[in-house]
């Protein structure tokens, strides 16, 4: 991804390989108005013929920037980003796009594009977003777009409250309109397929009480703009075609998946959950062909926003639909959560179209711990995700994964550091700022995970990893990236892309952090890192990332050191 190494250089004032970036400035600390004055001119392949920008399904706190182009066939041409709250007189700088080429992967393909993300953001605001493409070779312009972020959902302000009780349930439940609130008394109800739609203004909500249980299914198929809220539910809720809900603050205890739709829904919001599957934490249960069961939450479709959810006990805690399932996977959010005791992925973010935010969520017991099986070109986004205990691969790059970035990762993991055990060539990644700490490793229900190595990327190709920090209990520091074999820090700092690695160990921490073994189950450690220790200030700043880090650059890993935990699983 050397096209963002050069946009960074441009956002940031230097070279991305340099040292610690700081954000440009028109003297007045807001980066500078985006300039043609070195975009080129020419024709022929080499030159970049721009399409039309867009700013596809925004969510809650981010959006999404797409910049389809043709030509740039040298891979030169880049894209620089300032954002500001409409109306706002201070610009801010985003994070460069990335540079996307076409390609293709299990039976999907993608046109040569810029996408990238703006991240944090505030709900229902408008922003203004300037895109600035330039090209040596031919091919500069400066582009202007406005959208907003969504709203939390919420019941309408002037919404009607309607009592409920198991007698009057389904009578209830067939005339309700838009702003009604639907109000359940204690009580247990059977299984239900709701069959009104709300207004985006307006919502119907479904609301329990203390002792809300209802007995099966909830179904919400084809349904527009309906809130879950409060429900204890033994069984599932299936959304299959909804657009616009909102599942918020059940209780679901399952036998199968927990919150799901089989078919593309779009906007939909799944937060503040608990969610309890049928899965047991042991090694008959890992991998794929293991001895589990069920999704956590599942979604395809664009928009949608899953945070804050606490997921335990299934196959995968939280995952998108894969191959021919896959429809418009792209500008999804999930953030927050809580995920324990997953036997194959955490999160299973396969066949994102681009743009899928994985941002901090702690995994603790985990077969994988975040997967991108494949990415569709990128960029996928794993950001500030804290992982304990995984047991085959933090990162399951496979299925000829492509644009995957990982940003300020923690992971502490059994056998291999950072480990893809695959043949199939995955490529285009670009991670900054993450901590990877193994040991000795061991043969699970038959994988194997390797001796302490802390990389084993040997199907990788055109990576470009710099600014992390790696370790093993073993006390070497060895790999592979690609063909390359390292077996010292200075040697992983002179034959690859690693030229600022630096070495950690289990110290790095402020808490006592004992070496993983798989099993059993673990409680989630404090993975803030040691004041002065070697992960402090060895990071470098990337903007709309990491803006206001604490010294002189920021810390590697998921936390900032002295910062307090984020909240993790329901609010």
């Amino acid at each position: 991804m050397a096209s963002l190494a050069l946009a960074l250089a441009s956002a940031c004032g230097g070279s991305s390989n340099t040292g610690v970036d700081a954000p440009g400035s028109d003297g007045d600390g807001a980066p500078p108005p985006p300039s043609c004055d070195d975009g080129g001119s020419g024709s022929g392949p080499n030159a970049t013929t721009p399409g039309t920008p867009t700013l596809p399904s925004p969510t809650i706190r981010h959006l999404t920037l797409l910049w389809p182009i043709t030509g740039d066939a040298d891979l030169d041409a880049t894209v620089t980003v300032r954002f500001r709250a409409a109306g706002a007189t201070t610009w801010r700088q985003g994070m460069p796009l990335f540079r996307v080429p076409a390609g293709g992967t299990q039976g999907f393909t993608w046109d040569d594009r810029f996408a990238g993300s703006l991240f944090e953001l505030a709900p229902a605001t408008a922003y203004d977003v300037e895109l600035a493409l330039a090209d040596p070779d031919g091919g500069c312009v400066v582009q202007t777009l406005t959208a907003s972020t969504r709203a939390v959902p919420a019941p309408s302000p002037t919404a009607r409250t309607v009592a409920v009780t198991t007698g009057t349930f389904t009578a209830m439940a067939a005339a309700a309109v838009p702003g009604d609130i639907l109000e359940l008394a204690a009580g247990t109800y059977p299984t239900f397929t709701f069959q009104r739609d709300g207004t985006a203004a307006a919502p119907i909500v479904i609301r329990g009480v203390a002792g809300t249980i209802i007995n099966g299914d909830v179904r919400l198929d084809s349904r527009s703009y309906v809130h879950v809220d409060g429900l204890t539910i033994n069984g599932k809720i299936k959304f299959n075609g909804g657009r616009g809900l909102a599942m918020v603050r059940n209780t679901i205890t399952t036998t199968e998946d927990g919150i799901t739709t089989k078919t593309r829904a779009e906007d939909c919001y799944i937060a503040d959950n608990v969610i309890d599957g049928a899965t047991v934490w042991n090694e008959a249960a890992l991998g794929v062909d293991g001895t589990n069961v069920g999704e956590g939450i599942e979604v395809t479709g664009p928009g949608h926003v899953i945070e804050h959810n606490r997921v335990i006990g299934f196959r995968d805690g939280i995952s998108l639909l894969e191959d021919g399932g896959a429809i418009d996977q792209h500008s999804i959010d999930i953030i927050g959560n809580d995920i324990r005791e997953a036997a194959d992925d955490g999160i299973e973010a396969d066949f994102c179209f681009h743009d899928c935010r994985i941002i901090g969520n702690r995994l603790t017991d985990v077969f994988m711990g975040v997967s991108s099986q494949p990415g569709l070109g990128g960029p996928t986004w794993f950001v500030r995700n804290a992982m304990y205990s995984v047991v085959l691969s933090a990162f399951k790059l496979q299925r000829g994964s492509a644009g995957d970035v990982g940003l300020h990762n923690t992971v502490v993991k059994n056998g291999d550091a950072f480990g893809v055990y695959t043949t199939d060539v995955f490529s285009r990644q670009w991670f900054r700022n993450n901590l990877f700490i193994g040991g000795p490793g061991g043969t699970y229900n038959g994988y194997d995970n390797g001796t302490g190595r802390v990389l084993d990327l040997r199907a990788g190709t055109a990576l470009d990893l710099d600014y992390d920090g790696y370790g093993s209990t073993t006390g070497e520091l060895r790999g592979n990236v690609g063909n390359v074999v390292f077996t010292s820090l200075a040697e992983l700092q002179s034959m690859t892309t690693e030229v600022h690695a630096v070495a950690v160990t289990l110290a790095v921490f402020a808490a006592t952090i004992a070496y993983p073994t798989p099993f059993p189950v673990h409680a989630a450690p404090d993975l803030r890192p040691a004041a002065g220790g070697a992960a402090v200030d060895r990071g470098v700043a990337l903007p709309n990332v990491n803006d206001g880090f604490a010294g002189a650059a920021p810390d590697l890993g998921a936390y900032e050191a002295g910062a307090a935990l984020p909240v993790y699983g329901p609010r």
